[in-house]
């Protein structure tokens, strides 16, 4: 029966985590400014998806941002509050070491909305912000080394200045590039009682109480900061992965149904903001197994692997993606 075998093709991709980090060097960079006066646009939210997974950080103090890549295909998206979200598509080879991307904000169309603009805190001193830049500059080369260096300077910036919420974020994620969970946790809980508006803050921390099993958890967060940005399709795509893991935990397909109907809500929502996002498409693809719908997750299946033939997944999805074809063949034969 198709029923049958479906469900074990679920089970196979369910145990595939969807976010991987990248000890690449390579880089996409870039910055973003405002569209009259041409200045830096602090602390605007920027997410990179694609074949090395999903991340996200807020631009500096020089409207900056970057991301060690692996070689692939990725899009770059900026959105900042009062203004259009930006999407500009990457592409790097195995010989190419970095790409720049150019993002001039533009207002939203309607009548014009007030809105504060991020500030740069003048009271950050000289050696703590010098800390910070070395900081960014460890972090750009991309080694386990020159991360754990990173970590110092870091550690280095929020030392001299406690209050430093930028330094401490880049601590929690960069401890999340190396697999410290638990001094991740505490530094970006520390950068939420710091900045509750942190909202980078807010997603990391759910993606590690996702790799926790800790999902009731994990949900809390994520809609705290999607309640402070519900247009990140990073957060919507966690928090279905969160339903998606709470589901698995409960065999009574009827008592699963609300979980599974929440993170097709939101695997959903993900795609509408971002429908490119190719591993948007593998977790809707597993949910539709779920559900014994084999020939729609077919299709989210290919979709994946149109978006991202080379990804980490590509080899298991194309496995699976056959398999199901066999298996809805068989099905229509007498």
């Amino acid at each position: 029966m198709v029923f049958r075998t479906t469900s074990y093709f679920f089970t196979l991709l369910a145990l595939i985590s969807l976010i991987a980090v990248s000890a690449s060097a390579q880089e996409i960079q870039g910055e973003v400014r405002y569209p009259d006066s041409g200045q830096p646009v602090l602390e605007a939210h920027v997410e990179c998806s694609g074949t090395g997974g999903i991340s996200s950080q807020m631009t500096n103090r020089n409207g900056k941002f970057y991301f060690r890549v692996s070689p692939g295909n990725y899009n770059v998206t900026v959105s900042f509050p009062g203004y259009q979200t930006e999407t500009r598509s990457v592409t790097l080879t195995d010989t190419q070491a970095s790409d720049y991307v150019f993002f001039k904000l533009r207002p939203l169309p309607g009548p014009a909305k007030a809105v504060k603009a991020s500030t740069i805190d003048s009271n950050v001193p000289s050696e703590a912000q010098k800390a910070f830049d070395k900081g960014e500059a460890a972090l750009a080369i991309g080694k386990k080394e020159s991360l754990q260096e990173a970590v110092g300077h870091y550690q280095q910036a929020v030392k001299l200045y406690p209050n430093f919420v930028q330094a401490q974020l880049k601590l929690g994620t960069t401890y999340m590039d190396l697999g410290d969970w638990e001094k991740a946790e505490q530094a970006l809980t520390k950068t939420i009682a710091l900045e509750p508006k942190a909202v980078n803050a807010y997603f990391a921390l759910g993606e590690i109480y996702l790799r926790q099993k800790k999902d009731e958890e994990a949900e809390k967060v994520l809609l705290q900061g999607l309640q402070a940005e519900d247009r990140s399709f990073q957060g919507h795509l966690t928090l279905a992965r969160v339903y998606f893991d709470m589901s698995s935990k409960i065999k009574d397909e009827t008592q699963a149904r609300p979980s599974l109907e929440k993170a097709y809500d939101h695997v959903n929502q993900a795609l509408k903001l971002n429908p490119d996002l190719a591993q948007a498409h593998l977790v809707k693809g597993n949910l539709l197994l779920r559900v014994r719908r084999a020939a729609d997750a077919q299709h989210e299946f290919e979709e994946y692997l149109r978006l991202d033939p080379k990804g980490q997944f590509a080899e298991q999805t194309r496995v699976v993606v056959e398999k199901i074809k066999k298996a809805l063949e068989s099905e229509k034969k007498p």
